[in-house]
């Protein structure tokens, strides 16, 4: 469903092509997908990939001048939805997470040289990248507390330190690694910086994948455990100014949030389509079926009455966003983090419950959704701390100060 407000002329060329895109090459092979390894699907999905940039729908979020659709935020949003629908989607496009992301923090900060190493090989699907920033000792919620070390000797940095969940390691090229090289600095928020490592470096320990709920241990965006041994990179490897680590993250976040919402929103439609499929041919009596009993009919209204209003908010905070500029919207962002990953949970559950012992078999894609999706309350900042965010600010205005 889309609004007058969002729904531009490229909107309405382009959607149509990604939707039947996305139905007819890519739904297909999801059963592949969920009872098979990611590599053993690779060379088909290679095929899908040349498909989409034939169709001139590669890389939606890129400007045009490097081989992408030069989408706006918004626009980006939601073909984002689209693309949400199947878990294959965001990969065949070449906007999946964490490239994308990396992609734009290239894009804003990197030097010519990077650009010409990294980005443009990204850019055309040539490799992959990775992540590299949780540590298993200290709280993913407060990234200012991090051991990885960086050191500066001569014209090089020298990175040791320990990471997990570092998204897409397996088969990826290069990392974005933070790592802290100004310790001696009193805010903490100017003491890291982001370094790019490729992941052939001496010293770039790839100790194990690990597994996570709904995903094979190969899979593309599979999280990693690395360990950083006396690792050594150029100085020009250095991505943006020294110490500006936490602020490049913020710029990767903000957008990064609207890709995951809209995705999100995506698995939302799909899960509420083979809901309201399941409810009318399900027969539990002779000429009575399940779309006949008023609590399945509760779930699908109050179900589509939240997707809508979720899209709507994260539309419109996209749109500030494009507007005001990421600081601007900084609450909203959260508030749409923990709103629309609670309306993915209920919706997928109600799915599965509709569904009966088919929902949790791997003959849908409603259990490999509810396995991987749960994830969804906690990265990118648990709930409670995008909750608390978004208190904080409400209270000030009452008077109340944050301790």
């Amino acid at each position: 469903m889309q609004t007058h407000l969002f729904n531009t002329q490229r909107l309405k060329e382009i959607l149509p092509q990604i939707r039947n895109f996305v139905k007819e090459e890519l739904y297909p092979l999801e059963a592949q997908f969920l009872h098979n390894s990611f590599r053993s699907l690779e060379p088909l999905l290679a095929e899908k990939r040349n498909a989409v940039k034939k169709a001139g729908l590669w890389a939606p979020h890129l400007p045009e001048k490097d081989g992408g659709m030069g989408l706006t935020l918004v626009e980006f949003a939601q073909v984002s939805e689209e693309l949400g629908r199947t878990p294959i989607g965001h990969y065949v496009f070449n906007c999946q997470a964490p490239d994308i992301g990396n992609m734009e923090l290239l894009h804003k900060f990197g030097s010519a040289e990077q650009k010409e190493k990294f980005l443009n090989p990204l850019m055309k699907g040539e490799l992959r990248s990775c992540f590299s920033m949780t540590e298993p000792g200290f709280a993913g919620s407060n990234p200012v507390m991090m051991s990885t070390t960086a050191v500066r000797e001569e014209n090089s940095y020298v990175i040791n330190g320990h990471k997990w969940f570092t998204s897409s390691a397996d088969g990826a090229r290069f990392a974005i690694v933070m790592a802290v090289t100004n310790l001696e600095q009193p805010n903490p928020y100017t003491r890291a910086s982001m370094i790019l490592v490729p992941t052939d470096t001496p010293g770039f320990i790839h100790v194990r994948n690990i597994r996570i709920m709904g995903e094979a241990g190969d899979s593309y965006n599979s999280h990693a455990e690395i360990k950083y041994e006396n690792c050594r990179v150029p100085i020009e490897n250095l991505l943006g100014p020294e110490g500006a680590g936490f602020k490049l993250a913020q710029e990767r976040l903000g957008p990064g949030r609207i890709h995951h919402c809209m995705r999100w929103i995506g698995i939302c439609e799909r899960a509420f389509d083979l809901m309201c499929k399941r409810a009318v041919a399900r027969e539990i009596a002779p000429g009575e079926f399940l779309g006949n009993k008023q609590t399945i009919q509760a779930w699908i209204a109050e179900s589509r009455a939240s997707i809508q209003a979720a899209r709507l908010m994260v539309l419109h905070t996209a749109y500030q966003m494009e507007v005001e500029g990421q600081a601007a919207v900084r609450e909203e962002i959260s508030t749409i983090k923990f709103f629309v990953a609670n309306v993915l949970q209920t919706v997928i559950d109600r799915a599965i419950q509709v569904h009966g012992a088919l929902g949790i078999t791997d003959d849908t894609i409603l259990a490999y959704w509810y396995r991987h999706e749960r994830g969804a309350r906690i990265y990118d900042g648990p709930d409670e701390v995008h909750k608390a965010v978004v208190a904080r600010k409400i209270l000030k205005n009452y008077g109340l100060e944050s301790k």
